[in-house]
């Protein structure tokens, strides 16, 4: 099968395509002919060795970036019961270890998986893992987000936020989200009930009782977030950066929770995110599709910093 290895950390022509094995099945495991993945922040992190999970170098050679995935069942491994040859499934795949994503085929743990529903493209259902898991247990894991609650979503119209705007308007709560001016149509579009152009306003100057920050910038945003923050508020923070100062100013406002979070696998999420994409209630909204081959330009894409929504890349 092809597959896009990385040797070697750097820039995008790192990233290689080359032929190797198909994947051996475990107990457990299905075989899945992909037939789209999305690409992440982590993904261009980890290939530039700009992030912890980068020491996967040490463990495996080649590495073989990816996590997110949609695609067909085509082998089941020994004790599956809850899934079939034929079947369409998506999820993401061992995050944060070695997902294996940028293949042609992979193996998959059915404790990572569901059911694709029948109504959305492979390519939407690639986008709505990482990055709505992600959102997702933002709002029910690492943080408790009640119906009523004020909510401030950083980089709403990003991969992460644009889902974390539909799903705290479905869990209930009021959403102001952050973005360009150029992007305002599409924020209020997913649901938000207020936006903010963090360019041309201060949205500490602007808003104040929030009772849950979701933030994804960094830099000194964790701190102007808190100011905006009820006492015993909420906030959780994607891996944007987390000091030591950041904590203090946390522990200061006896904030509720002051979460620095890392999505990872889970089945049972999965099937939510799932039944939310089947009813409508959620959608990927995908700004750039590439082919297999054009892995360099989808990393150079997000790397740009200008993507709504989310990356793709197809494989047929």
């Amino acid at each position: 099968m092809k597959a896009i290895v990385l040797k070697e950390f750097g820039g995008v022509d790192k990233l290689q395509i080359q032929d190797i094995d198909i994947p051996v099945l475990k107990t457990g495991e299905v075989l899945v002919k992909v037939k789209a993945l999305s690409v992440n922040p982590v993904d261009t992190l980890t290939r530039a060795n700009k992030v912890e999970i980068a020491n996967l170098l040490e463990q495996y050679d080649p590495i073989i970036l990816g996590w997110d995935f949609s695609g067909v069942i085509e082998e089941i491994g020994d004790h599956v019961q809850e899934f079939k040859v034929g079947d369409a499934v998506f999820g993401m795949v061992n995050f944060p270890g070695h997902g294996r994503a940028y293949a042609e085929y992979i193996t998959v743990s059915v404790d990572q998986i569901a059911l694709k529903p029948s109504n959305i493209t492979h390519e939407a259902a690639a986008a709505s893992t990482l990055a709505a898991l992600t959102a997702w247990q933002a709002f029910t894991s690492y943080g408790k987000l009640r119906p009523n609650d004020k909510v401030l979503i950083h980089a709403a119209s990003g991969g992460v936020g644009h889902y974390a705007v539909q799903m705290a308007k479905y869990l209930g709560a009021y959403v102001i989200g952050t973005s360009s001016a150029k992007n305002k149509e599409f924020v209020m579009e997913l649901g938000a009930d207020e936006h903010i152009d963090y360019r041309s306003v201060k949205f500490e100057e602007e808003v104040s009782d929030i009772d849950f920050v979701l933030e994804s910038i960094g830099g000194d945003n964790f701190q102007k977030s808190v100011k905006v923050l009820k006492e015993f508020g909420t906030m959780v923070v994607l891996p944007s950066g987390y000091t030591e100062e950041d904590e203090v100013a946390a522990k200061a406002k006896q904030l509720h929770g002051s979460h620095f979070m890392c999505v990872y696998s889970s089945a049972r999420d999965m099937k939510i995110i799932a039944d939310l994409l089947g009813k409508g209630i959620i959608r990927a909204h995908i700004s750039h599709i590439f082919d297999f081959k054009e892995m360099d330009k989808a990393h150079l894409q997000l790397k740009s910093g200008n993507t709504v929504g989310k990356v793709v890349v197809c494989i047929y």
